[in-house]
């Protein structure tokens, strides 16, 4: 049976092994990790039982991860969507006034219509209709964007009111165990050592845990709790509150960030065809849009690819076994999730760092001497991180590449599908303007 499953998922020829891809599924969950707490934080300010909400989140994610490692192959971890989630609690619960039950509702309605738009291929199209010569460039700036998010959750960078971010404070405990994290990381990388991200956030948190710097508290907890919101969902309601708007940012948010993962942890595994497509596209989008249907009865919001997927990749992760294996750290996590969230971010962010330095190795790829590449490069690279959106980049990329080609006299009937989808964009652009 051992060598079945190593010739199903590609051992061989991806030159991988068992122990490579556990390490980097390990590596992928402590990096995520943070959604175990930061998801029910966020989801219980819509009156969602914190225990029970805590208990979907930790199911999803495993049901997703295990599904997309082992239909469709590929070592990308899920779970319930930063920025999705307060979509759903900030604007369609407290702002729209619309129940929590209604909100699932429309979150399992979104989940449907994206199994339908991968069966009839649209999904698909979709993905191919982005350049190619865009996807090094949604790569680094999905890069820079993880890096961002690193030195902020690590304080190395904070917030401004006069120049926007600023230098933090280099002598705060937490800021100086971090940045030990990425000088560790960088030397074990330089000496070519394997498990160097996990030895960086392992050896991080010990550190911390020696001088004092990681708080645990235990929390009741039980997972009998997730029957407080699986199958609550109130589809009517959605339907009755004209959910049209809410199905769309749910679709359009987590069709476009997830594009752009994917396109970022293809370029960086190794796993693009030479004509740069990705394979087995359909089983990707299958097992997403199934674990946002998942999350929904269970009670969470909409699921989706995670870029920290990419640590994992880092570290050597290459098939579905490394997302299995952070799929079943999420079932092992349901028993004990308090004891996850005693990995504080300082251990974590120097991770996210330097992953996001090593997905710009491909920016180099570029046609910079092109303009009508190297401008919507440039953008897509810019924005991404600044907007804190992949979504947000990818459209400006994509729409900027479109209007060049029109206006310089280059765009070609067989393209049909970006233009409609720059069209989209552009539209959105103009709706987000007004609202």
């Amino acid at each position: 049976m051992r060598h079945s499953l190593e010739r199903y998922f590609g051992f061989e020829r991806l030159n991988t092994n068992w122990r490579t891809e556990s390490l980097a599924g390990l590596t992928t969950f402590i990096t995520m990790a943070y959604i175990i707490f930061v998801n029910p934080s966020i989801l219980s300010q819509t009156g969602m039982p914190l225990a029970a909400v805590t208990a979907a989140t930790c199911l999803c994610a495993a049901f997703g991860s295990i599904l997309m490692g082992s239909i469709a192959n590929y070592p990308l971890a899920l779970a319930p969507g930063m920025g999705l989630n307060a979509y759903f609690t900030y604007t369609v619960v407290k702002k729209m006034g619309i129940s929590w039950e209604a909100a699932l509702g429309a979150v399992l309605l979104s989940g449907l219509i994206f199994l339908a738009l991968t069966f009839t291929g649209v999904r698909q199209k979709l993905l191919e209709s982005i350049p190619h010569q865009l996807h090094a460039a949604v790569a680094g700036g999905i890069g820079l964007f993880i890096a961002f998010v690193g030195l902020r959750n690590a304080n190395i960078i904070v917030p401004s009111p006069a120049t926007t971010v600023t230098l933090g404070n280099m002598s705060s405990p937490e800021t100086a165990l971090a940045l030990f994290g990425i000088m560790l990381i960088a030397v074990l990388q330089v000496l070519r050592v394997k498990a160097s991200m996990l030895i960086g956030i392992l050896g991080t948190l010990l550190l911390g845990i020696a001088l004092h710097r990681v708080h645990w508290q235990p929390t009741p907890y039980s997972i009998s709790a997730i029957k407080a919101t699986a199958f609550h969902l109130d589809v009517r309601g959605a339907l009755q509150h004209g959910a049209l708007e809410i199905i769309f940012v749910f679709l359009f948010v987590d069709l476009f960030d997830n594009i752009g993962t994917l396109v970022a942890v293809a370029e960086r595994a190794g796993l693009m065809s030479k004509d740069h497509t990705i394979p087995r596209l359909e089983r990707i989008f299958f097992a997403d849009a199934s674990a946002t249907v998942f999350g929904a009865l269970s009670g969470t919001s909409t699921v989706t690819s995670y870029i920290e997927s990419a640590a994992g990749v880092a570290e050597g992760g290459r098939t579905g076994v490394t997302a299995i294996v952070t799929g079943l750290l999420f079932l092992v996590a349901m028993f004990v999730a308090p004891l996850v969230g005693a990995i504080p971010t300082f251990a974590t962010s120097p991770a996210l760092i330097i992953v996001g330095g090593l997905m710009l190795a491909g920016v180099g790829t570029i046609e910079w001497h092109e303009p009508t590449i190297a401008i919507p490069a440039f953008l897509t690279l810019v924005t991404i991180p600044l907007t804190y959106s992949i979504a947000d980049g990818l459209s400006f990329g994509l729409t900027s590449y479109a209007a060049l080609q029109i206006l310089t006299g280059r765009a070609r009937k067989k393209d049909w599908m970006l233009y409609i989808l720059a069209t989209l964009f552009a539209l959105r652009f103009v709706y987000v303007a007004k609202h």
